[in-house]
């Protein structure tokens, strides 16, 4: 009898207790896949967002909550005369919920602005003006509310005409209602507000150069900031808050993995305290016991990550489907995340392992042998 065999033998010698102890490490590690892989997401949508309609610097107050709070639009003359500013454009974005969508980004952008530019129409036309009361939408929210050109769209209390689908280069983007920033004012009652200026730099433009336009938007714009594209998200409150939630989340649930393989491999050599006792006798040495209690934990945290990729990349999918969540971000199961996941469940196994191991290791073979 080879000694993997041996190990493949302690795991299969009880298979509901480490097939439910494998369940309780997939719980752990699909916990991680779904929650990080959620957040990542969220990060990576949002940079595609701005990478795609070629934003260098985001200018808002983002002290408010979901919506970052409102200010006067005439700030954005201010910051359009800072050297090396090349291009300036103002929005009103909200996240509320539009009829059956209980979380919709509602974006509305300043008429002749660049963030028209890299929408695509799909179908129908975009509007006409900066007063016509009509949106378009992107292809994935399109979807998602069942509408087509011709149909309305209710947004707070008026209904307005659906005159394209368009294709916007990123997910969120795609899961956008846009419509001119007049029409979006009016509706939600912020005449002459945005919560947003958008710039682009010049091409010459220096790090130099940017920290000062940072400073110079700081002196018009006190209770604003002033942020690079590439820092937007890591500098969001919110994102920290669900990053740390998440990764807690996981950990909590590791914890409780751990002290399952534990227990299992307890009982394990408790059971084959008779078995281990033979192999000491007939010269097995007290590293190689060790070394085969660990196995068989690293073997079941390994099969354990595995079910658990699994699951956690199931459960991103049926997520993402969600009313709520679907067009708002695409989750980021990069095959980085599925190794680290598959890694940390190894080393689970292995440190649940390290005290059964080592109290398999100390038996005497004529007491065990007996017992």
């Amino acid at each position: 009898m080879t000694f993997f065999t041996i190990v493949r033998r302690g795991l299969t010698r009880r298979p509901i207790r480490t097939g439910l102890t494998l369940c309780g490490i997939a719980i752990g590690i699909a916990a991680v896949v779904a929650l990080v892989g959620m957040s990542g997401g969220y990060e990576k949508s949002i940079k595609e967002q701005l990478d795609s309609i070629g934003i260098d610097m985001i200018v808002s107050n983002m002290s408010g909550s979901v919506n970052p709070k409102v200010f006067d639009e005439k700030l954005e003359d201010e910051i359009a005369k800072i050297p090396k500013v090349q291009e300036t454009t103002t929005v009103l974005m909200q996240m509320i919920s539009v009829e059956t969508m209980d979380m919709v980004m509602v974006s509305g952008r300043e008429w002749g602005g660049f963030t028209w530019n890299k929408l695509k129409v799909v179908d129908g036309r975009m509007p006409n003006d900066a007063n016509e009361m009509a949106v378009v939408l992107g292809v994935t929210v399109a979807d998602a509310m069942s509408k087509k050109v011709g149909d309305t769209v209710q947004i707070e209390s008026e209904e307005l005409a659906v005159v394209g689908i368009v294709s916007g280069g990123s997910v969120v983007e795609n899961g956008a209602i846009i419509l001119s920033l007049p029409v979006l004012q009016k509706v939600t009652q912020n005449e002459g507000k945005v919560n947003f200026v958008d710039l682009r730099f010049a091409p010459d433009v220096t790090q130099q150069d940017v920290d000062n336009i940072a400073a110079e938007v700081k002196k018009v714009f006190p209770q604003g900031r002033a942020l690079r594209a590439n820092d937007v998200v890591q500098s969001s409150q919110g994102f920290k808050v669900v990053k740390a939630m998440s990764w807690s989340t996981s950990t909590l649930a590791i914890i409780v993995g751990v002290f399952g393989v534990m227990n299992t491999m307890l009982m394990t050599v408790f059971e084959r305290t008779h078995e281990i006792g033979i192999l000491l006798a007939v010269g097995w040495k007290k590293n190689r016991v060790m070394k085969m209690v660990l196995c068989e934990s690293a073997l079941l945290g390994f099969l354990g990550g595995v079910v658990g990729v699994a699951l956690g990349a199931l459960a991103v999918r049926i997520m993402e489907r969600m009313p709520s969540v679907r067009g708002l971000l695409e989750p980021d199961l990069s095959p980085q995340l599925m190794i680290l996941s598959v890694a940390i469940a190894v080393v689970v196994g292995l440190i649940s392992g390290l005290y059964p191991s080592w109290r398999a290791s100390r038996m005497s073979p004529a007491v065990a042998i007996q017992g």
